[in-house]
């Protein structure tokens, strides 16, 4: 895909892209480079909903105090 920078500074993400990344008017976007100075375009603006089934169901539920041991573990380190 090409697009072409306005005077201004400024680009049109072409369409597919911002259907690929799911972006509407007024998302924002993240401008990344990696280490070999490749530039990537992400979505800064992501719905909560989006979220949900990201991380599997655990085991078994965790009580709060197991909760706590663990955070108290990890300010140990």
């Amino acid at each position: 895909m090409l697009a072409t920078m306005t005077s201004k500074g400024q680009i049109t993400i072409p369409k597919q892209a911002r259907d690929a990344l799911q972006l509407h008017p007024g998302d924002r976007v993240e401008f990344v480079f990696d280490d070999d100075g490749r530039l990537f375009l992400l979505s800064a603006s992501r719905p909560l909903a989006s979220l949900k089934g990201m991380l599997p169901k655990p085991a078994r539920p965790v009580s709060l105090e197991e909760m706590d041991a663990a955070i108290a573990a990890s300010a140990r380190k």
